[in-house]
């Protein structure tokens, strides 16, 4: 059910007011009735993806909970029997024991991702390297539905069950609320990648009806709508008439469409974000920001930092660090120093940490080479430039440049520029095309069509230009005002005809210039696919 539906505003009003109309207690309970039949609604199948998952990692979590309980009850006991040797072997084993569920579980659970969204990208691998050694045959595609949000939900339980397995917090003993959590409805398309600690403390509790948290909820979906509407779906036939057709499209169009391509991607899925953290603070649930000005970044470890916050924690806390620090990489970093020096050896486990990372990233997002090439291109780029710094440093320290507000701009329009051309992977989903239409850039001159009208043929008329160039703006300006506290916050304290003015402009906006009604094929959210 796409979130800007009719359907689903119906199905958001009628659960709205039930919530706000029974026990607080139950409230929670409604939210997970109400989350099932979202999902549901994609899919009846899809329903024992979800339910496998749920009920694998709470079970391991519970295992988990119940052997930490059992080695704090034996060491209070014997504390006064035991050496300190003693204790550290029985914990040592303790630990051991509490992996084996947590390693079964991420086992299940990320299986069941691979198994229904790369099981086609390995067999089309399998297929290609079989005959590259001359064989004729091949293995069948599969072809199996990617039930939705899995990847979202996946991620989401093994950060509960590896930090139940730390220590962070205790096992929820509870299975339904464990399962509202997992399954909760506005985040399950796009996200953000929540923590069981964070959005558990807003999650269950009873929430008396509050006007002002409504009303800004409200706001914020009704911003998400204006950005999805109003930018991200009108610039969607712009953008894919120039990459649906290569041949006719290269040169200036290239670097037309992947700049189009950015601003659509910043409006789709923040807008998505908005709807999400607007539908939850109706709620009265707190859900995690996911953006913070990414393009406004001025470089691109900034702009990830930014940009789809809660997936970059994700994979630096799950991923990263624990590779980092892991017993492997530390005979790598050792065997490193002894045959390469120092310098060398103390970057060889931050190269391949990153790399690992960010080929992980990649194919996260999607089960195909593009993807992997795009996460690889990214952290490239991020590893040259740390090894760059001193040469930044030097050129600083010789050149007082660095704070103006010149340099500044030209930093933030070097990311945008950066991100755009590695976003290529994504709009050709091809690697060899990619760099060939990438290339065209540079050796076609075709840069006429700049200003010869052709951009009016791509699907949009120069209104369109006008709307969507003014919808950017207004989002720009909104964002550099964020900087400063909350827009909603500022907008509260205003006269109350110049508030009512405000909501009516953008409710107004949204009416007249959505793309949407009848004969529009509504585009679902980009990050949907993910």
């Amino acid at each position: 059910m796409l979130l800007t539906s009719y359907g689903f505003i119906l199905f958001l009003v009628i659960l709205f007011v039930v919530y706000y109309l029974i026990p607080r207690k139950f409230q929670w309970v409604l939210l997970l009735g109400a989350s099932y039949l979202f999902y549901a609604l994609s899919g009846l199948q899809f329903l024992a993806y979800i339910a496998a998952t749920t009920v694998c990692v709470y079970y391991a979590g519970r295992r988990i909970g119940d052997l930490r309980q059992t080695e704090s009850e034996y060491l209070r006991e014997h504390k006064h029997e035991l050496t300190k040797p003693q204790i550290n072997e029985y914990k040592s084993k303790m630990k051991a024991r509490k992996r084996i569920p947590m390693l079964l579980a991420l086992f299940v659970a990320l299986g069941i991702l691979a198994f229904v969204k790369y099981s086609d990208f390995a067999i089309a691998n399998i297929n290609y390297i079989a005959r590259a050694f001359g064989s004729e045959g091949g293995i069948s595609f599969w072809t199996i539905a990617v039930p939705l949000g899995i990847s979202f939900y996946t991620f989401k339980s093994a950060a509960y069950l590896i930090d139940v397995y730390r220590g962070k917090f205790p096992p929820e003993r509870n299975p339904f609320k464990f399962a509202l959590f997992v399954s909760f409805f506005p985040e399950v398309i796009q996200g953000p990648i929540s923590r069981f600690d964070q959005l558990g403390k807003t999650l269950y509790g009873p929430h008396a009806f509050d006007g002002r948290n409504v009303k800004f909820g409200l706001q914020r979906v009704a911003w998400g709508f204006f950005k999805k509407l109003v930018i991200a779906d009108q610039l969607t036939v712009a953008v894919r008439t120039i990459f649906d057709d290569p041949e006719h499209y290269n040169g200036a169009f290239v670097l037309i469409g992947m700049l189009l391509y950015a601003f659509q991607l910043l409006a789709d899925f923040s807008g998505g974000i908005d709807i999400t953290i607007g539908i939850a603070q109706m709620l009265g649930i707190t859900v995690q920001e996911n953006f913070r000005r990414p393009y406004f970044a001025k470089s691109i470890t900034d702009y990830w930092r930014r940009w789809h916050i809660s997936m970059g924690a994700w994979f630096r806390d799950y991923v990263f660090f624990p590779m980092s620090v892991s017993k492997p990489m530390l005979a790598l970093s050792k065997f490193s120093r002894r045959r390469f020096g120092d310098t060398i050896g103390k970057r060889a486990p931050v190269y391949l940490a990153t790399l690992t990372t960010w080929f992980a990233t990649g194919i996260w997002h999607g089960s195909s080479w593009n993807f992997v090439a795009w996460g690889l291109a990214n952290g490239v780029i991020i590893l040259i430039s740390q090894e760059l710094e001193p040469l930044y440093d030097r050129f600083h320290g010789k050149f007082n440049v660095k704070r103006t507000f010149g340099f500044r701009s030209f930093q933030i329009v070097r990311t945008l520029l950066l991100m755009s051309a590695i976003r290529l992977f994504d709009c050709y989903m091809d690697v060899p095309l990619t760099f060939r239409m990438f290339g065209s850039m540079f050796t076609t001159f075709n840069y006429q069509v700049l200003f010869d009208g052709s951009l009016l043929h791509l699907g949009i008329t120069f209104s369109h230009y006008i709307l969507i160039l003014s919808s950017l703006t207004v989002v720009g300006i909104v964002s550099l005002l964020q900087r400063s506290g909350s827009v909603r916050e500022k907008i509260a304290a205003q006269p109350i005809g110049l508030r009512y003015s405000l909501y009516g402009l953008l409710i107004l906006s949204i009416l007249v210039f959505g793309a949407y009604g009848v004969g529009y094929d509504a585009t679902q959210f980009i990050y949907n696919q993910f």
